[in-house]
Formats: structure tokens, sequence, C-alpha cells
């Protein structure tokens, strides 16, 4: 299998040296290597036209050894039950590099919701609740948005499970609309976890926010944040793109403007005649490259033709294993997704929180403990990369399995 599917091979084997590092033994990465369980379910949905389609979905849950398993919801063509897996245990390491109560948890559904009315999407929300229902919960398993999934769908998803329930239950999931429960900063809170990771890494290569470059992939809700928080810091964004290409001006591009014209999706670079392709972004002078789109975006191939001097990942596996390597020996500065995307998962936690004693922070207090949380994660991380010569990735996985394998060493697992 080539490095670019094999998700999960490619995170069992950082998984397998973290815990040798760690001093744990073989028994420790059995348990840990795969969730403790992956449910798979079938959904009935009636279309639009009357008729009635069937779509396949996904919940795994990696080790609630430390607490609930915690995790999103995507609803994408290319979800895959490989891919579901591999980002539970993504999750399980985020949630220990902040130091969350939690394990990981993912969920998906293989569907394109571009091509579906608003009303099929509700009812497919719906239907995938009551088919995982018995296995989520407040105490169990807390779902939360993803790729294509938004606060309105946490919306119909709570109530779903509160009718089922028989009691409401904002504590279920978490990036719900502010009005049944939702976080002040939720929305955003992925794109500023990736801008204060990035401001950390600036800061250790002497580079100031004002004077640098930076290309984006992906201009959805984490990359039209970020774009949009970087561009009001000073940065240059000289390339976004989106699923249909990419934009490039080495002069950097005008952020508000495009914010403006892009649709739900994040769509934009369709409105534009001289448009790149995602493969050319990757290519461009640059110093910061951020992948805040899909994974395996970055290979072998496209590794030595990296011209930035920071990788900063606001997606979930954006490098393959042997990218890393390459980049890592060039001297380039990867902050690995685990560490630089858990802003979403921390201010999730936040709205758990806040959902389960009632009371609810301001934006300001939310952001203030996020910053704290993420820039104590980031120090530990770079402390650990420079103390032992070990990419920042490998340094992530140490520091975010710590937690799960001491929970379950003490519960007599492993």
């Amino acid at each position: 299998m080539s490095e670019e599917i094999s998700l999960v091979e490619s995170t069992q084997s950082i998984i397998k040296e973290a815990l040798d590092k760690l001093g744990y033994n073989d028994d420790m990465y059995q348990l840990i290597k795969e969730p403790m369980r992956t449910l798979k379910v079938r959904i009935p949905v009636k279309m639009d036209d009357g008729s009635v389609k069937v779509f396949t979905g996904f919940r795994a849950q990696h080790n609630d050894a430390v607490g609930p398993t915690k995790g999103g919801v995507r609803f994408h063509p290319s979800v895959s039950e490989d891919e579901v897996v591999a980002l539970s245990m993504w999750m399980t390491l985020k949630a220990g590099i902040v130091n969350l109560p939690y394990g990981g948890g993912k969920g998906g559904i293989i569907c394109d919701p571009r091509e579906m009315s608003m009303d099929e999407v509700e009812r497919l929300s719906r239907g995938y609740v009551r088919a995982i229902s018995q296995i989520v919960g407040p105490t169990k398993d807390i779902p939360a948005p993803d790729v294509f999934t938004n606060s309105q769908i946490m919306a119909w998803m709570m109530d779903e499970y509160s009718a089922i329930d028989q009691f409401n239950s904002p504590g279920f999931i978490t990036g719900k609309p502010l009005v049944l429960g939702g976080s002040e900063g939720r929305d955003r809170a992925t794109a500023l976890g990736v801008v204060v990771c990035l401001e950390q890494a600036l800061k250790k290569r002497d580079m100031k926010m004002e004077d640098i470059r930076i290309v984006i992939q992906g201009f959805g809700n984490a990359g039209s944040f970020l774009s949009k928080f970087l561009y009001d810091r000073g940065a240059k964004i000289v390339g976004i793109s989106d699923a249909n290409g990419a934009l490039h001006d080495p002069e950097g591009l005008d952020i508000d403007y495009l914010l403006e014209r892009r649709d739900s999706f994040g769509m934009v670079t369709n409105l534009f005649d001289d448009v790149l392709s995602n493969s050319e972004l990757f290519e461009l002078d640059c110093d910061v490259i951020i992948p805040a789109a899909i994974e395996n975006q970055i290979t072998e191939a496209n590794a030595p033709n990296i011209k930035a001097s920071i990788l900063c990942e606001a997606a979930n596996g954006p490098t393959t294993t042997e990218a890393t390597r390459i980049l890592t020996e060039r001297g380039v500065l990867i902050v690995p997704d685990v560490l630089a995307s858990a802003g979403g998962v921390t201010v999730s936690y936040f709205e758990w929180v806040q959902n389960n004693q009632g009371y609810y922070w301001s934006e300001e207090e939310v952001n203030e403990k996020m910053e704290e949380k993420l820039i104590a994660a980031f120090e530990e991380i770079y402390d650990l990369h420079e103390n032992r010569q070990i990419d920042m990735r490998l340094a992530a996985f140490i520091i975010g399995l710590k937690r799960t394998a001491e929970a379950s060493r003490y519960r007599g697992w492993a």
C-alpha cells in the first residue's frame, strides 16, 4: 500500500516509535494502535424526488481511558473507514497535547452535501444520529463539526439526540449555534489556534508576521478565517486555493474581496480565469505554507520543491511520513497538525464545560484560555524536539500519547 493512502499504517508507525521512546512495551502499542470500537452504519434517506438513497457512515472511538471520546463528523465523498480510524487516533493525540480529559473519536458519512438540498442534508444528519445514538452522548462520545459540516448540522443532530434521549442535551455535541448552547469563538477556534502556533514558530525563526509571505491551501471554514486573521495581522497572503484550483499574486491577494465572493462551501476560484492547480500552489515562492484542506497533500513527490521555511498544518494529516523526513532534513520547521489544529477541540472542550455548568464565558475569556493552552503545548513540544533532536511530529506524538498510555496503565488495560 502506498504512503499516500495508508493513513492508518503511517499513524501507527509514529505511535509505535513514540511509545518506544516513552519506554512502553508492545502490550501498550497493541492496545493503542487501533480504536476500541468502530461502527459502520447504513442510513436510508428519502430524497426530494421521492426516491430513497442509502448512505454509509462511520464512527470510530479510539481510547476512552482518560475520558469520553471527542471528535468531528465530516460529510465528504472521499470519507472511508481507514480515514475515520486514523482521524480518531489524531484526536486522542490532540486532546493529550492540550491536556484535555478526552480520548479521540471521529465520524463521517460518504456523501457530497454540495449536491444535496438542505432538507436532504437535515434528514441525513438526523438519520446518522439515530444510527449511532447508542454509543454517543455527553459522557460517552461528543461529536463536533468537521469538513462540510457546520453549526446548523450540529443543531439538527443535537435536536435528534435530545428527542431520542427525551432530555435537552446541549453537551451531546459541540460547534452548535450560540442560542443552543454554543460557545463564543468556537467557529473560528481552529483558525485562531493555527495563528497562535504560527506566531510561536515565527519567534523561533526570528521572523515577523508583517514581513512574511504565506500560501494557504483550502478556503473553507478554517482556511478562510485563517486567511482573514493573518491578513489583518499584516501578513502577505500570496496564494490560496479551494477544490477547483488556486489563486496567486506575488504582491499579496485582497483577502477581504475574496471572502466577500466565496460561496458557503469556500469556493471562489471558479470566478477567475487565471487559476493554478493545487500542486502548483505548493511550489510558489513563500515563507510559510499552511495546508488547510484534506490529508496527504504534501508527499515525497512535491516536498523537495517546497520553498517555505515553515510548514504549519491546519488540516489533518496533510504531510506524509516520507515528506516529513525530507522537509525536516532540509531544515523546514514543521508545526504538526495535532498541535496546530488543536484550537478547535480545545474550544469544543470549553463549550462542553460551559454546557455542563450552565454558565457561559465571553469570547475574550475563551480566546485567552485557548491561547494559554496552545502556547504551553507548543513550548513543550518544541523543547522536546530540540533536546532529543527529533522531528516536531514525533515530539508531538510522544507528548500526545503520554496521558492516554498512563491512564491505560493505571486502569490495568496494558
